[in-house]
């Protein structure tokens, strides 16, 4: 039995749960940029964790020198953890943080590019959810589930930049999460490649961060675009699908070709997509094939004693009205992709098509910069 994910309030603990690596210990992290919308989820979700705690905050200097309490304006469901609250929030200066172990960064994009290097440099294992580095060539962009065979990048990261045990792993844009991961379970059990993808996604406003999208422009609304959503759904796949270039520091990209319209709608979490694909292969691969592909395809073996890690990494549905995000959200704590109206499509433009679901500030952000920390722990990345 894999683990119960730690991730969400909602999400029921076994004793598998609290499982903790062969390396057992406790591990101290630092989350940067801890007021904002990412960094909350980072402290909502850690203070739960069975060996990371919280012992680093860092943001801007407007904040710095304040217990957290005041620094923050706190919109999660949950209270601020009382091991947190106290916590003097720092600048975000490696100084700052030696005695920390892991750098979490949730960090605004405006600034998070400089601050992650420094924070590498000075030899800190770095987890980010900014677009910064994504496409670096040394730098792996993993989501924990799909692809986490990528941070065997980290050796050649860290000879290239000279950064002793510190690297720099993101995890992607939090639309990406709900296309790719199908597809990579879809490749994998059919043992095809897919090629052409067509996607249209309806995006929950907490992927705008706070305070975010003004009500005046969501209500009665939907807004049609998404400023470099499509652009980073379409870039950031092809490396993420891709595969690690045998002895060298870069990627060989996947040659999928997508085509996106990103549109934010009224749901507060949850980003939804309809999905169209067409793969390399003849005859046209079924729905039920895909079905029986979406049921039987399990992660990396990396992940199994992470307890972050969801039983299953796809939760697939029959009802037609399934998924939705109010109900589906927080499956496997936030960290499954779920899948529903799998079927033909009848134009013959492409083989199939589907709904996905997934949590973008859990799977599609905070969640798996944890979960990718805890899978660099078990392989021995972090020491």
């Amino acid at each position: 039995m894999l683990p119960t994910p730690l991730l969400c309030p909602e999400a029921e603990c076994d004793s598998h749960a609290h499982r903790q690596p062969d390396n057992a210990k406790y591990w101290s992290c630092a989350i940067l940029g801890c007021t904002g919308s990412v960094g909350q989820r980072f402290i909502d979700l850690l203070s739960r964790h069975p060996y990371f705690t919280i012992e680093g905050l860092g943001a801007s200097s407007r904040s710095a020198g304040k217990p957290y309490r005041e620094a923050v304006h706190w919109v999660q469901s949950s209270p601020i953890s009382s091991s947190v609250a106290d916590l003097v929030v720092q600048e975000c200066r490696p100084e700052n943080f030696k005695h920390c172990h892991i750098i979490f960064s949730g960090l605004d994009s405006s600034v998070a590019g400089d601050v992650e290097t420094a924070f590498t440099l000075a030899k800190f294992p770095v987890f980010s959810n900014a677009k910064n580095h994504r496409q670096d060539a040394n730098v792996p962009l993993v989501i924990p589930t799909l692809n986490p065979e990528h941070m065997a990048l980290i050796p050649h990261q860290r000879e290239a930049l000279g950064c002793g045990k510190g690297f720099l792993v993101c995890n992607s844009n939090c639309a990406v999460v709900g296309v790719a991961v199908p597809i990579r379970a879809m490749e994998d059990m059919l043992k095809c490649k897919v090629a052409t993808v067509s996607v249209v996604t309806m995006q929950a406003i907490s992927g705008a961060g706070y305070p975010g999208v003004s009500c005046m422009d969501m209500l009665d609304n939907i807004v049609p675009f998404i400023s470099g959503e499509e652009d980073k759904l379409e870039d950031e796949a092809r490396k993420i699908l891709g595969a690690v270039k045998e002895g060298s520091d870069g990627f060989n990209e996947h040659r999928i070709r997508i085509s996106a319209a990103c549109n934010r709608v009224q749901v507060l979490d949850g980003h939804m997509a309809c999905v169209s694909l067409s793969f390399d292969r003849s005859p046209r691969v079924s729905p039920e094939e895909v079905k029986a592909a979406l049921r039987g395809w399990k992660y990396h073996s990396s992940l199994n004693s992470c307890p972050s890690a969801p039983r299953n990494p796809i939760i697939l549905f029959d009802e037609e009205n399934r998924p939705q995000p109010r109900l589906d959200r927080y499956q496997e704590g936030g960290m499954a992709v779920c899948v529903g109206r799998v079927r033909k499509d009848e134009t013959e433009h492409f083989d199939i098509k589907f709904v996905s679901l997934s949590h973008n500030t859990v799977l599609g952000a905070a969640g798996a910069s944890i979960l990718n920390a805890e899978v660099a722990i078990s392989n021995g990345w972090i020491h």
